[in-house]
């Protein structure tokens, strides 16, 4: 199969679901191992990883790629390594991923900032957690709660919120809670091809020259 065109200097929002909705990271495990490989192979294929979530069920990510990423070689890399995890484990045989990963160009500042509030809200639609920050495994605590995460690299749009780390997280969390978790809904058409682009929203140097 051929790999699929990736996009330069761009924001993707990626989603990859275990086959018929299995729960294929069932516990704290096999979460720690799926964050550990993406640690693993992200430097390797250039990747930024701004915000993720890893659910029981299936993964978000939100990566930067610049000309030297190689993103369908890193998911391939995570998703074939985690399929041997998962398989010796639990003495699995068959397809564990649904398919090839999903993914969506981010256009702008405003939607890379719902895009990321979205995934990090899963767990509390899901009913998994009250609130974000009890949910261990994803992006949240970092931005939130200056919470040291190896994984990720820092959203040029957060750090745009302030000079001050305090005030950055203060902003973040504000901008999380800001709406009921019942309006925090998928952004526009994802996944559903092409871009987004709100009418008179201005990029920041992110998007330089695009």
């Amino acid at each position: 199969m051929w790999p699929r065109l990736a996009p330069v200097n761009s924001a993707l929002h990626i989603m990859c679901r275990g086959n018929n909705k299995q729960e294929i990271l069932q516990i704290g495990r096999d979460k720690l191992q799926y964050y550990s490989l993406l640690e693993k192979y992200r430097e390797e294929n250039k990747i930024s990883i701004f915000h993720y979530c890893i659910m029981d069920n299936h993964v978000h990510l939100i990566v930067w790629l610049t000309e030297s990423s190689t993103i369908s070689k890193f998911m391939k890399q995570v998703n074939l390594s985690y399929s041997v995890y998962y398989n010796n484990i639990y003495n699995y045989c068959g397809h564990l991923w649904q398919g090839r990963f999903k993914s969506k160009i981010i256009a702008d500042d405003p939607y890379l900032l719902q895009c990321g509030k979205y995934i990090e809200l899963n767990p509390v639609r899901k009913g998994l957690v009250r609130s974000p920050e009890e949910y261990l495994f994803s992006s949240y605590n970092h931005y939130a709660n200056n919470k040291s995460d190896p994984l990720i690299t820092d959203s040029p749009v957060y750090l745009s919120m302030s000079e001050s780390k305090q005030a950055r997280n203060r902003a973040y969390r504000k901008f999380i809670v800001r709406e009921n978790m019942e309006n925090a809904s998928p952004p526009a058409e994802a996944f559903s091809g092409g871009r987004n682009v709100l009418p008179g929203e201005k990029r920041s140097p992110l998007w330089a020259g695009k």
